[in-house]
């Protein structure tokens, strides 16, 4: 547990980091550059560098090393960030496009490079966002983006390109649109001939982030930590949720209440992969992990499961822990977020010293209902209230606050639920006083 007791500032390196490198490449490029380069094309070459640099930063947050899930206070957020940074770096295309022009026209090679870079970038940018579609499409226009996401052409190509394998397998070709766009760089940048320490640099970067891209796809498989383990049973716990449980062959995994690890269970129609949080305790000797229905093969689990089947657990990941936290707590879970929750009250022994009020948010009775109560019976300091949006409607900040109570600034907040219910509570909580280091939130749609 000591692992996860990260300070405050934990979870701030990493984006601090980003932001110094960003910095310091662009006063590099400013203090470097070649006094017969003019400065409009000159901006525009700078920003691909930026760009290059930020795409390469996104390469090595999914990298899945260690060190990297301690700067950024979860592997989970790390992704978020390496998405942050991949957005970035192609929005910072657009200008560079616009301005940058080398006056002795560059390459052969250059420019289809560049143009393969940028158009492969983009296309995987919108096939990412394509899952979420529902948080960037204004809600007037919704009602539409539903009618032609159903029309027959359309649902020909979802159905061929769609589900998470099929995502996985194409966007695991990041990093060779990334190689295309930086040796265009390498082709083309026009301060390269007259200032070295640019042009090395700018090696550099691209060059550190493609090693951590062949790292991930072509070595890190030899260095992962894999677990041999089986089906053990496949149990419905509410329409459209199913519990998984899995036992070990041979060395279990293991995990800290709170983590996730990447599942592979074959089934009947093929290996499936995907990261699930887990659910059990430690001490239980199996893995559990909750599964929600998407549409895809967990629609169908129930039939294409069977006892006996094999699985391998890589991992574990995530600092998602209440280690972290004060001695007065929040939880707050929605729907199939509840799981890391249930991984921790599975946990509790007579030791459980801060005192928790615990909301479980669900329309209709809520998974799990018996089993919570009877927890939290066994521990005063825990206080779980169950709340069936259905007929008390939506759980508030106002309400998590007043039966809570004391000053929100002593508060600290661990959420796990749909992206937009979080966000809400996470603005309202800061508006309210909870401090932001307080506020923490696991990132389970972070693929």
């Amino acid at each position: 547990m000591s692992l996860l007791r990260s300070r405050p500032a934990a979870r701030d390196v990493g984006p601090l980091t980003i932001a110094v490198l960003v910095a310091a490449n662009a006063l590099l490029w400013v203090a470097a550059r070649p006094a017969d380069e003019p400065w409009g094309s000159y901006a525009g070459q700078l920003l691909g560098a930026e760009s290059i640099l930020l795409l390469s930063i996104g390469l090595v947050l999914i990298s899945t090393l260690p060190w990297v899930e301690v700067w950024f206070d979860g592997i989970d957020r790390a992704a978020i960030w390496h998405r942050r940074a991949a957005i970035t770096g192609l929005v910072l295309l657009a200008p560079h496009i616009l301005l940058s022009a080398n006056p002795e026209g560059g390459a052969a090679l250059g420019g289809p490079l560049g143009a393969i870079g940028a158009i492969g970038m983009l296309a995987l940018a919108l096939w990412a966002i394509l899952p979420r579609w529902r948080s960037v499409v204004p809600g007037p226009l919704r009602g539409l983006v539903v009618a032609a996401r159903d029309a027959p052409l359309i649902r020909d190509v979802r159905r061929i390109f769609g589900g998470y394998e099929r995502w996985r397998a194409l966007h695991r070709t990041t990093g060779l649109f990334v190689a295309a766009g930086f040796v265009h760089g390498v082709l083309d940048g026009s301060p390269f001939d007259d200032s070295a320490l640019l042009r090395w640099s700018y090696i550099a970067i691209g060059g550190v982030g493609l090693a951590f891209y062949v790292y991930r796809e072509l070595l890190a498989r030899f260095f992962l930590s894999l677990h041999d383990y089986q089906v053990d049973g496949v149990r419905r716990i509410d329409e459209g949720l199913v519990e998984i449980t899995l036992t070990p062959l041979g060395r279990h995994v293991d995990f800290t209440p709170g983590q996730f690890a990447m599942v592979y269970i074959e089934s009947k129609d093929g290996w499936h992969r995907h990261p699930f949080t887990i659910a059990s305790a430690p001490h239980e000797g199996v893995v559990r992990v909750t599964v929600k229905a998407l549409g895809d093969y967990t629609s169908r689990l129930r039939e294409i499961l069977e006892p006996g089947m094999p699985a391998v657990i890589g991992g574990p990941h995530g600092r998602f822990s209440h280690a972290k936290g004060t001695d007065r707590q929040v939880w707050i879970a929605g729907g199939v977020g509840v799981a890391p929750f249930l991984s921790w009250l599975r946990s509790l022994d007579g030791d459980f010293s801060p005192r928790v009020d615990f909301f479980y948010a669900s329309d209709g009775d809520a998974p799990f209902a018996d089993e919570i109560r009877e927890i939290a019976g066994r521990h005063d300091a825990l206080n779980a209230h169950l709340i069936d949006t259905g007929v008390a409607g939506r759980l508030t900040t106002e309400q998590v606050l007043a039966t809570a109570g004391g000053p929100a600034e002593d508060l600290s907040v661990f959420m796990c639920g749909p992206q937009a219910m979080l966000r809400t509570f996470q603005s309202q909580l800061r508006v309210a006083g909870v401090r932001a280091r307080n506020i923490h939130r696991e990132y389970f749609d972070w693929r």
